[in-house]
Formats: structure tokens, sequence, C-alpha cells
């Protein structure tokens, strides 16, 4: 049999890869790689049925779609052989390689054609095609070793090998190593940031201050409250970094530093949340159902303690927007008392229908009904619905409220400290 009549025999996929990862820029293309397979196929006499490409990774078992792809149709048979650029365009790991050489032996893969080289169900063949893909994993690993020693010593030498934070930027050095200098432009706005925080100014004042200034980020964006967060618990401002993040390894910046360590250490003492006011500790119920009139945020609650001239503590609860959609918005704040009393005076249209609320609620409306009953006439079911709602409004708990608030079927806004209906 004529080698020609052999290639023929064998039905060949064509599968070019290219990942889209920085170690392998330098790989020939895919194009490049269907070009040159596809003159040695001409030219071989080769059966090239189908061709499959992708731009994937191959440091990671199972990972490729188009290749599991290649793979489920040698195992059904829809051909028996790969044509490729190279070896290690097939296989960078241990898992995909046994998958091949599994095929192999199950005589569901006859041959595997590169290049330069051609591999079929032979013990010499496959074993010299898992040194090959081994050598490119071994290479692969080093790589990774490499980069990993590479970006040490540079954070030793005192560069985060990444972008730095606002405020800097980085130039081109000799030797290919980056600059990271000062930005003249943002800078000064970077320490007074850190000066107000120090101060006692809140992100949110600092935020409307830098937007009063128009500074704004690389981007031409404006700074949001989250970025002054980040910028203010930034170590690099003083000098030192951690890399890689929450590794516990420092390094001393090579970078001109903005601020003093001792000023971001007061910046960190005014930013910590006392364990009194933890976010999440207090609850407020009626925030879950309100939103604002003017600019649709939702509503959120305040807590303020005032000390009397006897030692005791008045607690005060106040809502007010969020401000989340418009920074200025003008709405008033409300005291709790008085949504709670306008809550009570529209109690019978806050729930009208039982079976439509959660079996907990419906439960417990039905024990207050009982346990009314026993020193009052009876009443409507209406009425009753609308005693449990004041009850629970004047008297209930935190869970009670919570719950109830849960289930009521009405949209109301906050509107100059009162409750106005959405339509």
């Amino acid at each position: 049999m004529s080698c020609m009549e052999t290639n023929q025999q064998i039905k060949y996929c064509l599968y070019a890869r290219k990942s889209s990862e920085q170690d392998e820029r330098q790989a020939m293309s895919i194009d490049s790689q269907l070009k040159e397979m596809m003159v040695m196929a001409e030219r071989d006499g080769l059966n090239v049925i189908e061709t499959k490409q992708e731009s994937y990774s191959a440091k990671q078992s199972g990972s490729r779609p188009v290749f599991n792809e290649l793979l489920e149709d040698l195992r059904s048979g829809k051909y028996n052989g790969i044509l490729t650029w190279a070896p290690d365009r097939l296989s960078r790991n241990a898992g995909d390689l046994g998958s091949l050489v599994d095929l192999m032996d199950g005589g569901k893969l006859e041959r595997i054609r590169t290049f330069g080289q051609s591999f079929s169900n032979t013990p010499n063949e496959k074993f010299l095609l898992m040194i090959l893909c081994s050598q490119a994993k071994l290479e692969n690993d080093n790589r990774g070793v490499n980069v990993k020693r590479g970006i040490r010593a540079k954070c030793e030498m005192g560069w985060r090998p990444c972008m730095p934070p606002l405020g800097y930027y980085t130039r081109g050095a000799t030797g290919g190593v980056k600059d990271v200098i000062l930005d003249e432009e943002r800078a000064p706005y970077i320490v007074k940031m850190f000066e107000m925080s120090a101060s006692g100014k809140s992100g949110r004042h600092i935020r409307q201050w830098l937007e009063d200034n128009s500074v704004r980020t690389r981007g031409d964006k404006q700074i949001p409250l989250s970025m002054i967060y980040k910028i203010l618990g930034n170590t690099f401002y003083y000098g030192e970094f951690e890399y890689p993040k929450a590794s516990g390894k420092w390094y001393q910046g090579n970078h001109s530093p903005m601020i003093t360590k001792d000023l971001f250490l007061k910046v960190q003492e005014q930013l910590k949340v006392p364990i009194k006011s933890k976010w999440g500790a207090k609850e407020f119920p009626y925030k879950q159902f309100l939103r604002c009139y003017s600019c649709g945020s939702t509503i959120v609650g305040e807590e303020k303690l005032k000390s009397r001239l006897d030692g005791t503590i008045t607690r005060f609860v106040y809502y007010h927007c969020s401000r989340q959609v418009r920074l200025n918005c003008k709405e008033p704040y409300a005291r709790e008392q008085d949504i709670v009393h306008e809550l009570s005076s529209m109690c019978n249209e806050l729930i009208t229908n039982l079976t439509d609320v959660e079996p907990g609620l419906n439960e417990a409306i039905d024990k207050f009904t009982r346990m009314t009953r026993v020193t009052h006439e009876t009443y409507s079911p209406a009425e009753m619905i609308g005693g449990y709602i004041k009850y629970v409004l004047r008297d209930g708990t935190l869970f009670e409220k919570t719950r109830l608030v849960r289930n009521l079927n009405v949209k109301l806004v906050l509107h100059n400290r009162k409750l106005v209906r959405q339509m």
C-alpha cells in the first residue's frame, strides 16, 4: 500500500491554537498555522475533512472548548487523525496529553501529523510524543517560576509590578524599567484628601470637594466614593506596598511619597468604624419599603443619641434620602415617630387581603385576633388587620416590624417629612 493510499485512509482534523496569554505572544499566528499545514496537506495528499481553531491557553487540563470537541469527535469516529503545527499546540499539560495517548491506545486516533514529525500508535512514537509535550509543560512551568522571580526582584528594587494609583503615572526609563513619578496635576489634591480625612471630613464631603474642583480619574470620569476610600487606605502614598495583596510581604517603594506615614495612620484612625456603629448592627425597619420622592434613591435610617443633664440618654431615629441617585438631594429628614404616626393613620389601607401575605404574618394576625376577642367584642377582618398593624407599629419587636413592612402592598415615598402614595 502506497504512502498516498495510507494518508487517504486517515481522516484528519486540522487543529490550530494560539494562546491569548502574554506568555505565547511569539507563537505562530492561527492564520499562519492554517496556511502552512494546508500546504503540507496538499503536498502529502492528506485527507483533511474539518478545521478547528481557538485562542486558549493549554496550561490547564480540559479548559479548551474546541479541543474538547476534537476529543469527542475522535471518540465518535468522525476522524482518526490530527494535523497540527507542533505537539505543544495540542497539549502543555498532563491531562490533555493523557487523553490523546488513551485515544491512540484505543485505536481511535491513528496518527498525529505536525510540520516536521509524525506520531502513530507505536510505543516509540507515542513515547516521543509524550516527551515533546512534557517538555512543553516543563518550559511552561519554568516560565511561571521565572516570571514570579522577576516580579519578586522588581518588588525588592522598590517597583510595584502594576499600574500606580491615582496621583502617579509611569514613564519609560533606561534599561526597560519604567519610573513611577508624581502626577503634578492630581498629586496636590490627593494630599489634600488625606489632610481633610485626618481632620474628620467624611468621604461624601471629600467627593463633593473633588467634584467642585473638577478632579477626575485618568479616564476623565468623576471619582466615586469607593475609589476615595480605596485611595485613603493605600499605603503606596507614604512609600510602602504589599505584593501580592494580602500576602504579608511588604516592600519599600522607590517612588516619591506624597504623605507621611503619621498622616496615613491618622486617617486610618478616622476611618475606623466604632463597634457600636458597625455597619448592619442597627436595624431600621421602615427603610425597606420607602423611596425618596425627589430622586428615587433608597431611604436610610440614622440613630442619634442625646445625653440629658440627669445622666439618661435619649434615642432619636431619623430617616432620610441615601443620595445614591442625586448627591445634593434636598429632601429633609423625617422622624421615625412621625412615620409611625402616618402609617398608623392609613393602617386599614396597608394590607387588604390576608391571602397575599406570608404565612408567618397571617398566623401572627390570627393569634392577635384570638387574644383580642377575649376582652373585646367581635370586629371585622379589616378592623382586626388594622388593629394588629397599629399594635406592631407602636409596641412590636424589631422582627415583627420588619416582617410587617415586608408584606405591605402599597408603594410609599418620603416627601417633606410626609408619606405619599407612589402611583
